[in-house]
């Protein structure tokens, strides 16, 4: 077997010893590998390299499309940008796969038949990034939702699910709120699960969905919601399965795949031989999978499941009366090194294939009718009540552009706002057409100069559209 290329980073904190204790069970388990080694993570940041990559890791990344990487230190103080958002968007590794899955009796959680895989969008939604101050007091922090980044991580999860011979696939959303953004995720949702008959689906409100999760985490399969809610509750599934330290994650693209554990890099255990290797090691049995060396995955895999059922176990998950022997670091990898050829006797033994090579296939769609309705501009004003200001912006009229309501922290105060209700400084004040009457964009800008002509801190505006007739926008309620 020819070896296959990848790149590896030893991180910061614990990541070396736990890089190093994965690579020593890959190589004597007979993984075929060819390793370009990068920095990356806290060193490279204090040299001034806001994203924690130097340039010459693209050109690696890029070469072998292959990445396992231990975690790494993000100093503290602002302006460091997030490693791995960073390399999720730029290497399109849209679909985010975490494992969560119990090993009970050997290692103690309260759902000994819990196997359930959270797949997460990797690439939008509030891990976008995109904030502003915009007032005195209020901060923004925009979510992004995309019709064709819901359509790649949905596809995905049914195409994953039919791959691995799973049988159901759930939906976590919230757009009994988010009627535009979550709501698009839900109807990518049910328009794709369609296409797959064979498999059962269901949609919850994530937190409720969240509560059954962490309650009977046996009753799910597959799991797939955004970015935010992705993130969040695959940490908590990690947990409620046995730790943490335990869970894997891959990172997939069309072209390109990064592993690594779920946990961080806790400086604290750094050079002390006690961290567990368990979570890098997992991924990097995914990995295995996904360069088409299934026969290694499966080695590797058995092995570290014989050696949790031996009961050799690092500090984390060492409990009196279950654990046999607590080891370090080391020790733990020689543990799996010894039990390679060996099968679990109590836990199921694993046998894979190669991963299938699923790709986003994004479905033609019919460019819809866009017609501008209106604006939103966005105001910063501490000069009186939501009445004074409703009153004084009613003098401006463009054409058919005039104001129709006043929102403050996306609560109607006018007209015919109620006094108890808390105001900021920061007031969204629509004016828009009648359904049926037409403007244009040299109105809206027209509008804005004569509010900022007039005194008025204008801070953002966010054009009203139809699509097809429909609203582009929520409607205010109140």
């Amino acid at each position: 077997m020819s070896k296959t290329p990848i790149t590896v980073a030893y991180g910061d904190g614990i990541g070396p010893e736990i890089m190093d204790a994965t690579l020593k069970i890959l190589d004597a388990a007979g993984a075929q590998l060819d390793i370009e080694t990068i920095e990356i993570g806290e060193k490279v940041y204090l040299r001034g390299g806001t994203t924690g990559l130097e340039e010459s890791a693209w050109d690696s990344l890029r070469r072998t499309k292959v990445f396992l990487k231990a975690p790494i230190t993000t100093p503290q103080g602002g302006g460091y940008k997030s490693l791995n958002v960073t390399i999720r968007k730029a290497l399109g590794l849209y679909a985010n796969v975490r494992p969560a899955v119990a090993y009970y009796p050997f290692v103690e959680t309260k759902h000994p038949n819990m196997d359930v895989v959270i797949i997460r969008e990797n690439e939008e939604d509030l891990y976008a990034g995109i904030e502003h101050r915009q007032t005195e007091q209020v901060y923004q922090c925009l979510k992004l939702i995309t019709q064709p980044g819901s359509e790649k991580v949905i596809r995905y999860a049914f195409e994953y699910a039919r791959s691995y011979g799973r049988k159901k696939v759930t939906c976590f959303v919230k757009d009994n709120i988010m009627k535009l953004t979550d709501g698009i995720f839900h109807r990518m949702f049910d328009e794709i699960g369609k296409e797959y008959p064979d498999i059962e689906k269901e949609t919850w409100i994530v937190d409720i969905g969240a509560a059954k999760l962490a309650n009977s985490p046996e009753e799910f399969d597959v799991i797939v919601m955004p970015n935010l809610y992705g993130d969040i509750m695959s940490d908590i599934a990690a947990q409620i399965s046995g730790s943490v330290g335990l869970g894997g994650s891959a990172n997939i693209g069309d072209q390109c795949a990064m592993f690594e554990a779920v946990h961080g890099s806790a400086p604290p255990l750094a050079g002390k031989n006690l961290a567990n290797p368990s979570g890098l090691l997992l991924a990097a049995v995914m990995m295995l999978q996904h360069i088409g060396q299934p026969e290694v995955a499966s080695r590797v895999h058995n092995a570290w499941l014989k050696t949790i059922e031996d009961g050799i176990h690092t500090f984390d998950i060492y409990r009196e009366g279950i654990s046999k022997q607590q080891v370090g670091t080391k020790e733990f990898a020689q543990a799996v090194i010894d039990r390679l050829g060996q099968l679990p006797e109590k836990l199921s033994p694993v046998s894979y294939k190669e991963a299938p090579k699923l790709h986003a296939v994004l479905k033609p769609r019919q460019k819809q009718k866009k017609e501008l309705f209106g604006v939103d501009i966005f105001l910063d004003w501490d000069k009186g009540t939501a009445e004074e200001l409703g009153k004084a912006l009613e003098q401006f009229k463009v054409g058919h552009l005039k104001l129709r309501v006043i929102t403050n922290r996306g609560v109607k105060v006018y007209p015919g706002g109620l006094l108890e209700t808390f105001c900021t400084d920061h007031w969204r004040c629509r004016f828009h057409a009648e359904p049926g009457e037409t403007i244009e964009h040299r109105q809206i800008v027209e509008l804005y100069n004569q509010l900022v002509a007039a005194g008025y801190d204008c801070i953002k505006t966010e054009n009203l559209y139809l699509f097809d007739g429909e609203p582009g926008f929520a409607a205010v309620h109140g």
